[in-house]
């Protein structure tokens, strides 16, 4: 990564500008075209040094006010397997893998659902123990109550 492509990253990891051309934008404030911004950014995801460019709605603004955490002991042998399932449901917004902390947090699997209500929630939470059928032995759901902090990874200039 050369020092363009950090200041594009520092340009805009807030979002793009709200403009009709933002590319045209971004390439006049860091002196290139618009263009070199589109390859940029396209050979930064296509090496994964950055994710994706998309739109991120604001899920409290649009109604999504019940946000579960669900965590899921599941069999060691098959977590992978299933967590790639479970992580390609339609409704689950991030899914990971993480390490049991024995005797007081058995679960290794967690996945994150959003919904206009806590029955709702709930609902998703009962198709992913299906998904899981008899490799699950346990599993919760930690609800949020406050937002203390909403934000990916910032590079600082």
């Amino acid at each position: 990564m050369d020092d363009l492509d950090r200041a594009l990253i520092l340009a805009t990891q807030q979002g793009l500008p709200l403009v009709p051309k933002p590319y045209d934008l971004l390439g006049e404030q860091l002196g290139v075209s618009g263009a070199e911004i589109r390859q940029r950014l396209s050979a930064m995801l296509q090496q994964g040094e950055i994710r994706r460019i998309g739109a991120v709605p604001n899920h409290y603004a649009i109604g999504y006010t019940a946000n579960g955490m669900s965590v899921w002991d599941v069999d060691d042998a098959c977590v992978d397997q299933l967590g790639e399932i479970i992580g390609g449901l339609s409704f689950v917004t991030h899914c990971y893998r993480r390490p049991r902390h024995l005797p007081d947090w058995p679960y290794n699997l967690f996945a994150m659902v959003h919904g206009s209500s806590r029955e709702e929630v709930m609902a998703q939470v009962d198709i992913i123990r299906e998904q899981l059928g008899t490799a699950c032995r346990a599993s919760d759901v930690l609800f949020s109550t406050q937002i203390l902090k909403k934000t990916g990874l910032r590079l600082v200039a």
